[in-house]
């Protein structure tokens, strides 16, 4: 039977996870902020809503791009990393409001390993987050109020940095000087492996699950970066000497190999 999936966030990532999925039989509809970037969808053969969640509420066509969902992954930037005193949970508890009175009951969330504090050191799904930042303690937040409400299947899914593309993370630190914590393990996955990875949960219909995806090699932040730079052939970035007994945050999942069988597609280095 064909299934139908709504994706809240037709951006970096939602645009070729539906274009994936579509190729796979489902039928796609998904939102955007514009009316100009729905309409821009539109003529590429999407049906795209416009919808606008704010702390007052939620604008545009939000009950159109629910109806009829088997499915829904939110993936709806939280913009808390610009410091704009943004109430990532005040908004994302008015969308919630609205997928109740909707008839979609199986939500996969994506969330961010923010949600774990620096001074967890090595974390796999089993351990609890511990945010310390304001942005964290949203996303951990919002993580809660889908993981607790009862009328909804969640499945949440905390990816590590996104690169792929054009989206390199070597271009924002080349040239860079005397950059701190060098010896960090670098916590980061492709943008192809995010999309295989959300596949992967539909069709195992893994629901009720938190997945931690992020690539299990974590080389040094210093390593990554220079060996990237040289590819693309930048001035590489230097790092500052650091503290030997420094705490780093390492995330690795247990539940992507038991629960999805998943095997990385895209090599760090």
């Amino acid at each position: 039977m064909n299934k139908t999936i709504a994706i809240a966030g037709m951006g970096w990532l939602g645009q070729p996870l539906a274009y994936r999925l579509a190729g796979l039989g489902y039928t796609m509809k998904g939102s955007v902020t514009t009316v100009e970037k729905a309409t821009l969808l539109q003529q590429n053969g999407f049906d795209a809503y416009p919808v606008e969640i704010s702390e007052s509420g939620i604008q545009g066509e939000v009950k159109a791009l629910l109806k009829d969902a088997d499915y829904l992954i939110i993936m709806i930037p939280p913009g808390l990393r610009r410091n704009t005193g943004a109430n990532y949970v005040l908004k994302m508890t008015h969308f919630l409001e609205a997928i109740k009175e909707a008839t979609v009951r199986k939500i996969i969330l994506v969330s961010s390993t923010s949600v774990y504090d620096d001074s967890q050191g090595k974390v796999t799904e089993k351990d609890e987050p511990k945010p310390e930042t304001i942005g964290g303690k949203q996303l951990r937040q919002v993580e809660e109020l889908f993981i607790n409400s009862k009328e909804l299947e969640t499945t949440v899914v905390r990816f590590g940095g996104l690169f792929g593309e054009s989206r390199n993370p070597a271009k924002y630190l080349a040239g860079r000087k005397d950059l701190a914590d060098g010896n960090a393990p670098v916590n980061l996955i492709n943008r192809e492996d995010c999309i295989n990875i959300i596949i992967g949960i539909l069709k195992q219909d893994a629901f009720g699950i938190t997945f931690n995806a992020v690539n299990p090699h974590h080389p040094k932040k210093s390593d990554f970066y220079i060996k990237k730079a040289n590819e693309l052939g930048l001035e590489p970035p230097s790092f500052a000497d650091g503290n030997s007994d420094a705490v780093f945050k390492q995330i690795d999942s247990e539940n992507l190999t038991s629960v999805l069988g998943y095997v990385f597609k895209k090599p760090l280095l």
